[in-house]
């Protein structure tokens, strides 16, 4: 993984990047600059070659520290400061969306779209030793150790309880410390709090995000200061 992103600080040896092509539906974040934790979002539908906007935007929040370069689809610039674990920054750049998770037995969503109703034994590994780093564990037992604890999924926390993946240094290529454990979550203090590095928004928009992802047309998450959103727009060929 490091040999990769080495590689990929080299223009020479980077192919031109651009969306996937059959990536049609996106949703992009945009933030004012690196260190603003506030965001302005956006669906968007692809019909043809055209990118349409889905329903009206909405505010979100990001890190307290803003935003970083992060680990995803898309190439890093040369000498790119990249997200490590506890920064207190989102990840920049393109992301896919996985998964949802949540307290409830069963949400409003698409049939493809995996969900799982989290448990006491849910767990998603922070911990930067672990050979687990940023990744689902179910354990076979209750919780008991004070590091087990520290990894639950379920806090019973109203912020978390439901939760849509960004696969932001994503299985099965985990690059150590890199940063992890980066979802769409339900903000907190009504808007008014940052975060360590998730995106957030309020519950009603969460639901009807994760109601309006399709896994089958491969979703993206575009999320860049807006500067940066301008300068790779025809480049990567963004909404």
């Amino acid at each position: 993984m490091i040999r990769l992103i080495l590689l990929c600080l080299i223009p020479s040896l980077c192919h031109a990047f651009e969306l996937p092509k059959q990536s049609t539906q996106c949703l992009v974040g945009v933030a004012k600059d690196w260190n603003s934790s506030h965001v302005s979002m956006q669906l968007y539908q692809k019909s043809g070659k055209q990118w349409q906007k889905v329903g009206a935007a909405w505010n979100g929040r990001l890190g307290k520290n803003g935003l970083i370069w992060g680990l995803g689809l898309h190439p890093l610039p040369a000498k790119a400061n990249i997200k490590a674990e506890g920064d207190g920054r989102t990840p920049a750049g393109v992301f896919r969306i996985g998964g949802a998770w949540g307290y409830e037995a069963a949400i409003r969503k698409h049939d493809r779209l995996p969900y799982r109703q989290v448990t006491p034994r849910d767990l998603w590994v922070e911990d930067p030793a672990s050979p687990s780093y940023n990744q689902h564990v179910i354990l076979p037992h209750e919780p008991s150790t004070a590091w087990e604890k520290k990894q639950q999924m379920k806090q019973n926390d109203n912020a978390h309880k439901l939760k849509l993946f960004i696969a932001h240094n994503a299985p099965p290529t985990v690059a150590k410390g890199a940063g992890s454990s980066i979802f769409f979550h339900i903000w907190r203090n009504g808007g008014a709090s940052a975060t360590a590095g998730c995106t957030t928004m309020e519950e009603a928009r969460l639901r009807g995000l994760i109601a309006a992802i399709d896994p089958t047309q491969h979703p993206l998450y575009v999320i860049l200061p807006a500067a940066e959103y301008q300068a790779y727009r025809d480049k990567w060929k963004l909404p």
